[in-house]
């Protein structure tokens, strides 16, 4: 698909995100590393080095296999969390399809549930009772709107939180393995939804492990491995080269990427 020339929606510059867990895997070991003054933690990082941007109503596909950085990507756009080194930035309303239901209170109702995170979201009260109709039929659970949702299937959840956010009127959407949960009915709804967002003009950032969905909707792929992009272009290309880097099949393309040094780092973030 030809894009022509649109302002930056994203932009990520030198971005670095570390986390820390425990170096000790059993309780003999933290008792030993707490006896000789030793830190019970050592820093992981989830991304380094990253840079990239995505125009305005450009769809970005990003790959990689799991722990690779994909799902950071994705909250550090939404906000969830922030950068230890380098710049985020984001021009426009986001509307995340992470963990979808995730934020649901398990003692109200679907009703409730609607509301209150529609409203987290960005919809105003009036907003909400406009589209509430359309956001139960959405998800097709008119028969259990009023009951909590601790009483949901997974399967429920997911149709509920993907409804909400997808009525939000979102300038970027974040899609995060949604399109694989679910029966196959759902998923060709969802799939038109996002279709939908598309010829809006909305931009979308999808992260899937399905090559097949990622070249048949993205105008550009990001590969990630461990943290960092190890390609960047068209979804024929950078799919072919994790398709044949999954196989083994490229001669060195299993060797790890240059080590890139960490962008600075904006204080201490220990737990």
């Amino acid at each position: 698909m030809a894009l022509q020339t649109a302002s930056e929606a994203i932009r990520f510059t030198n971005v670095t995100k570390r986390y820390w867990r425990q170096q000790g895997r059993t309780l003999r070991e933290l008792v030993a590393a707490l006896l000789a003054g030793q830190s019970f933690w050592e820093p992981f990082y989830a991304l380094q080095g990253v840079t990239f941007t995505v125009r305005q109503g450009e769809t970005l596909g990003i790959i990689g296999r799991n722990g690779s950085g994909k799902s950071t990507i994705l909250k550090l756009i939404a906000g969830v969390t922030y950068p230890t080194g380098g710049e985020v930035w984001v021009n426009g309303r986001v509307s995340p399809l992470i963990e979808l239901g995730a934020g649901f209170h398990p003692d109200l109702s679907g009703r409730e549930n609607v509301y209150m995170n529609a409203s987290i979201l960005g919809m105003s009260n009036r907003q909400i009772k406009e589209r509430f109709d359309d956001i139960v039929s959405f998800a097709e659970l008119w028969d259990f709107i009023d009951i909590p949702v601790k009483r949901y299937s997974s399967g429920m959840y997911v149709r509920l939180g993907f409804s909400v956010a997808v009525h939000c009127d979102p300038d970027i959407l974040l899609v995060d393995e949604v399109l694989a949960v679910g029966d196959l009915a759902f998923q060709e709804k969802c799939l038109k939804r996002m279709c939908q967002f598309q010829e809006q003009g909305t931009t979308i950032v999808l992260v899937s492990h399905s090559l097949d969905l990622v070249r048949q909707f993205c105008h550009r792929v990001i590969w990630l491995d461990r943290g960092r992009i190890r390609a960047e272009g068209p979804p024929e290309v950078v799919t072919q080269m994790y398709h044949d880097a999954l196989l083994g099949s490229q001669v060195g393309v299993d060797s790890a990427p240059p080590e890139i040094p960490p962008a600075p780092i904006k204080g201490q973030d220990l737990p």
